[in-house]
């Protein structure tokens, strides 16, 4: 098997951005995971790039355009609280959202180009994963579904996608986005009851064209390595087998493992981790990013031990130093231990979810084709080495020889006498 290209998305600036200091969702997190796979050597397996800025344009591909012009223009201080967003919601509006949303988007949108452009096998972004957003509301932490517009942009070129959620939240933003197409599968695993956003019923496969193509799992509090990979492996294995993506994007929130400030499920990094490396086995082009996680010393070994796992890398027990050496006291290991708490999910329980799941997918009447027809142009990706407009360059603002054209453009400009063109013999 061919060492398969992995590419790596970061921007310095991301995690300097703060919803508040009472507000669970900590960017700082992306800088501890950052230095962490720097530590571990891991960025040297990898392409790395600092992504594009995403453009208002870009998220009307999903979003409204008044959402976007309202988040283009939200300030704490000028602030009317719309769309979900403002003072006493969970999405705060703080200094530098648009940034910050541009930064987590662009880079999902830039790996899901060098996936569509077969530029590399796998792409990750832990910036990413932000899967409550809805086209006209922010939601759950969550203000443009980076998730959806990647997936857009892997339709382009892949028939079908696969969306592999395992946040302890169930995916609602992005199942909601695709509920009516068979074009894309949404995979959701994730605590159901009493617990955010609500959704995420065994009995929710989807309407019209994509019913059936909503696949849920709703488990409840205790969650086990064991008892997780009894139902990811069977129910991904028969996805496999009866969908047939032609590309995967893999959202994994880091909230499912144990010790988590929000979560209630006992994942190890060993268990979370498992799902990566079984979803990588099937070498089908994947789109890897982040997603919830709120004790951040532990999204940040997740992270990192993810990073290793998609890179075949084994990296010690023993966390190298680094900038945030003193965050992983006072054992200062990779690898966190389960807690002592009670898995509520009983044996028959997670059996009756995966039958029910086995069985909708069984009477799927095998992969959805797609007609032939155009396929929309993809974003440009700008080449670091190539020229640009007004950067100072030889080409810069050549044009083209003769007199030109007139200011309104309808007309040939006439050359005067005192002048001197190019033509001159």
């Amino acid at each position: 098997m061919t060492k398969q290209r992995i590419s790596y998305f970061y921007h310095p600036e991301i995690s300097h951005f703060y919803y508040g200091p009472s507000h669970p969702m900590k960017p700082h997190r992306l800088k501890l995971a950052h230095h962490l796979i720097l530590a571990y050597g891991l960025y040297k397996d990898m392409e790395c790039y600092r992504p594009h800025p995403a453009s208002a344009g870009e998220m009307t591909q999903f979003h409204s355009e008044e959402y976007v012009t309202f988040l283009q223009k939200a300030m704490p201080d000028n602030l009317k609280a719309r769309f979900n967003a403002g003072e006493f919601t969970d999405c705060p509006v703080f200094d530098g959202l648009f940034e910050f949303t541009q930064l987590n988007t662009g880079a999902s949108l830039d790996g899901a180009v060098q996936l569509a452009q077969n530029q590399a096998d796998i792409c990750i972004n832990w910036s990413g994963g932000l899967h409550h957003a809805k086209k006209s509301e922010a939601s759950g932490f969550c203000y443009i579904n980076d998730i959806v517009l990647a997936i857009l942009e892997l339709l382009k070129v892949h028939a079908r996608v696969l969306y592999i959620d395992i946040d302890v939240h169930h995916g609602d933003g992005v199942e909601e986005a695709f509920y009516c197409t068979d074009r894309v599968m949404t995979f959701s695993l994730h605590k159901y009851g009493d617990f955010f956003p609500g959704t995420g019923d065994s009995a929710d496969i989807g309407a019209k064209e994509g019913e059936g193509f909503s696949v849920n799992a709703p488990l409840t509090n205790g969650m086990t390595d064991e008892t997780y990979r009894e139902l990811f492996r069977p129910v991904m294995s028969k996805i496999m087998e009866v969908y047939q993506p032609g590309a995967i994007v893999l959202q994994c929130g880091a909230d499912s493992l144990g010790q988590d400030r929000l979560g209630c499920f006992n994942l190890t990094l060993k268990g979370h981790g498992d799902c990566v490396k079984f979803v990588k086995s099937f070498g089908v082009p994947t789109l890897v990013l982040g997603g919830g996680g709120y004790t951040i010393r532990n999204v940040a070994r997740c992270w990192c031990y993810e990073t290793s796992v998609l890179l075949d890398k084994e990296i010690s027990d023993d966390i190298p130093f680094n900038d945030y050496y003193e965050y992983y006291a006072p054992d200062f290991k990779l690898h966190l231990k389960p807690e002592p708490m009670e898995n509520l999910n009983t044996p028959e329980s997670l059996e009756a979810v995966r039958v029910d799941i086995l069985e909708q997918l069984q009477s799927l009447q095998g992969a959805p084709s797609v007609g032939m027809q155009q396929v929309p142009p993809q974003f440009k990706v700008q080449n670091e080495h190539a020229e640009g407009m007004h950067d100072g360059g030889a080409q810069d603002d050549v044009r083209e020889k003769g007199p030109g054209r007139t200011k309104d453009g309808q007309g040939i400009r006439k050359e005067h006498e005192s002048e001197l063109y190019d033509n001159v013999d």
